[in-house]
């Protein structure tokens, strides 16, 4: 995999800017205008637009890729556009395009990406991946890793957030700690976010970028179309090349480290007490498993069940209780991870006494 420093030689985060889909070439073109002043790396069109109803609008599909590549090139920079299926790779390829991305419905389906990869090997092509739509971080990295295996030399990544059930401040969960995994696996990829399709609303946009920005994302990809109210597709999200150019400019780019030698030796004292407290909080959670494998022990020799529910009611009820001055939503979270390895504990505890019986 090739160090994410071949995708951009700016020496800034990378951008990738433009309109959900390719509506029309006047459309395309006075949008791609509109944000060079923001000095995108790449422009992004759908040209396939996979929708979850029938009857919404699925983009101009091939007949856009001529214009829209022209267009890219007279504007002098790269167009990107999203492939779903090995006979999309084989029209954008003969198009002449060498950035494509694969979509979270794409990406969520292991034999289209190995279709997919395997119409990419031997060609120029540079890719992107988005995340599932679901929550899996195998799903994400089994996809990438099917595209490395098929000698593509540019791969890369794209948080754009995860579905779920109900109203949410967000149009899609960001669940920070799956791509914060995906940089622990993948240290040297490239790792954008695509802060449009976390927020769903073009006034979350900042705050989901500049959050994006703080936990070392590798640039954005960011929607922009030039009339976004009357856009065909996700309108509510996009932003006006005025507003992204705005907004790149407001946004705060931060240092891995200060240049002060006091404050990093601060932050340093104040690792060193962070990690003694960790070594406490694993010492202690490791007694407590043990004096759960003792009470596994005296329920398995009187035959009692390994779950009651009004202690464990009373466990949530004290806790939260106690924990005054944290978010009772991780608190509620921590009890619920501790209690079910409890659980998993005392029920292996049981199935080795009930193993034990019949080999005696």
């Amino acid at each position: 995999m090739i160090h994410k420093s071949a995708w951009h030689k700016h020496n800034r985060q990378m951008l990738i800017a433009g309109p959900c889909s390719a509506e029309s070439p006047q459309q395309f073109s006075e949008t791609i205008q509109g944000i060079l002043p923001a000095q995108p790396d790449l422009i992004r069109a759908g040209i396939w637009k996979p929708r979850t109803k029938p009857g919404q609008f699925e983009g101009l599909g091939a007949a856009a890729l001529e214009w829209t590549q022209d267009i890219a090139k007279q504007a002098g920079v790269p167009l990107m556009v999203e492939v779903a299926s090995a006979e999309h790779v084989g029209m954008a390829v003969e198009a002449g395009i060498r950035h494509v991305w694969l979509g979270a419905r794409t990406t969520v389906n292991p034999f289209l990406v190995q279709e997919i990869a395997s119409a990419l090997e031997g060609t120029p092509m540079a890719v992107l991946v988005k995340n599932p739509v679901s929550p899996d971080i195998e799903l994400w990295s089994g996809a990438i890793e099917r595209l490395l295996k098929a000698g593509i030399e540019r791969v890369g990544a794209v948080h754009r957030g995860f579905s779920g059930y109900g109203r949410t401040l967000y149009r899609n969960h960001p669940s920070w700690e799956i791509p914060i995994e995906l940089r622990r696996r993948y240290p040297d990829m490239l790792i954008l976010c695509d802060p449009s399709h976390i927020a769903g609303d073009r006034l979350l946009v900042p705050e989901v970028a500049q959050m994006a920005l703080d936990l070392e994302f590798d640039g954005l990809m960011v929607e922009s179309h030039i009339s976004p109210d009357s856009a065909l597709s996700d309108a509510k999200q996009q932003l006006t090349p005025k507003a992204l150019t705005e907004m790149l400019g407001r946004l705060v780019h931060r240092s891995l480290q200060s240049s002060d030698g006091v404050v990093n030796a601060r932050i340093e004292q104040l690792r060193t007490q962070i990690d003694d407290v960790d070594a406490q909080i694993i010492s202690l959670l490791q007694e407590r498993m043990a004096l759960v494998d003792d009470i596994g022990s005296v329920k398995e020799e009187f035959d009692i069940t390994i779950l009651q529910h009004e202690r464990w009611t009373e466990i949530l009820r004290t806790r939260q209780a106690w924990a005054t001055e944290l978010n009772p939503d991780f608190v509620r979270q921590m009890l619920f991870l501790i209690h079910q390895e409890s659980i998993d504990r005392q029920a292996e505890r049981f199935r080795y006494a009930r193993a034990s019986e019949q080999v005696n």
